[in-house]
């Protein structure tokens, strides 16, 4: 099991063992020093944004009120959606400035900024490649990601945005056979581009994989079951299907179908561990930080796991370990009659759903706070 420097706290220490610990949060507040210190204290290499979490930073902080009434003011027949983006698109660039460093040190492998296309566009992937096009004109940063969902139908705009030389964080992904998909997509996309003269050598992308929330649904599933099997698995088939997505990015990342692509310089689309913040008390804090370190991933943090692993964490290779047990623990689930594509599929549905409803309110807030200026 490798170990880093036992000198360096754990989130550098991780950094050692090849991953990417990247901030999984973004408010105004953030981008006034506090962000350039974790980027030299805790090596964060890169930050990522959803719906969710500019909902919060935007309706329950007054730090957005002041360009809220100028942009208003402004622009009086402005769009809540315009309005938002206007707000958003310099906390990105921001963002992406503070980590302009990391992204060159690391020769554009780190550094990334995310920000996603909307929600409504889940199950659109014309309208997601339009608005992935457009973000990536208007933050105008070469290290920004744009986030797209991993649904059917963003798996062809993933492909596509790839083509056209965008990088992209596919996320909502919770089934190794979409992961395995949006692998190939990836590599189809790289293959077009390479078809039409143009350079792979620095698109980036990541694919984010959600952890917890496997837990919470399976977690249920093995409680009504109620058996001695069942117990025996409960907090273990997250971990087990992100160790089994890993093994197929180790045989994709280092077969001869990459070999081609590698040699135009191409990179691997890394595996990125998203919902790692512990949804159940039982459960150690750090839980799926620790059990998912290895080489060429990124595991994005929420400010609370982060300070946790930071605080007791432990970092060791621990992601390439019993792959055969993590295959027969998702082997007896399904001895059990639980079907875990089944739960995934609800997981990507809920996990879509879950970002609309955050991004109404945010749009509905907006709404309020825009007539509060007017009036």
């Amino acid at each position: 099991m490798s170990q880093p420097n036992s000198t360096t706290n754990s989130l550098a220490a991780a950094h050692e063992l090849g991953q990417s610990m990247w901030l999984d949060y973004i408010q105004r507040s953030l981008l006034d020093g506090e962000l350039q210190s974790m980027i030299r204290d805790d090596r964060i290499m890169g930050l990522t944004s959803n719906p969710a979490i500019f909902e919060q930073a935007i309706a329950k902080t007054s730090e957005y009120d002041t360009d809220i009434a100028r942009i208003v003011r402004d622009s009086p027949d402005i769009s809540e959606l315009e309005l938002f983006n206007r707000l958003a698109i310099p906390d990105i660039q921001a963002a992406a400035d503070a980590f302009a460093d990391t992204y060159e040190e690391t020769d554009g492998i780190d550094g990334m900024v995310s920000l996603e296309v909307t929600p409504d566009l889940a199950r659109d992937a014309a309208g997601t490649i339009a608005m992935g096009v457009e973000l990536h004109e208007r933050v105008n940063r070469p290290n920004l990601m744009i986030k797209v969902p991993g649904t059917v139908e963003g798996v062809k705009a993933f492909e596509a945005l790839t083509a056209l030389g965008v990088n992209v964080n596919v996320t909502l992904l919770f089934s190794v056979s979409r992961y395995r998909q949006i692998a190939q997509a990836y590599i189809r996309g790289l293959e077009r581009r390479i078809a039409e003269g143009q350079s792979v050598a620095r698109i980036a992308s990541v694919a984010s994989f959600f952890v917890s929330r496997v837990d919470v649904s399976v977690d249920k599933a093995l409680q009504a079951d109620g058996s001695e099997t069942a117990r025996a698995l409960l907090g273990k088939i997250a971990i087990a299907n992100a160790k089994v997505a890993y093994g197929h990015f180790v045989n994709l990342y280092g077969s001869d179908q990459f070999s081609s692509l590698k040699a135009h310089g191409a990179r691997p689309q890394r595996l990125l561990w998203a919902s790692t913040g512990v949804k159940n008390p039982n459960y150690s804090d750090v839980l799926y930080v620790e059990e998912l370190i290895g080489p060429d991933t990124v595991n994005t943090l929420p400010p609370g796991t982060l300070d946790a692993f930071r605080d007791h964490g432990v970092a060791e290779t621990r992601l390439s370990q019993d792959l055969a047990q993590a295959h027969a623990d998702i082997s007896a689930l399904a001895d059990l009659g639980i079907s875990l594509n089944h739960i995934t599929d609800e997981l990507e549905n809920a996990g879509i759903s879950s970002f609309a409803e955050a991004f109404d309110r945010l749009l509905a807030v907006l709404a309020d706070k825009r007539k509060a200026v007017a009036s």
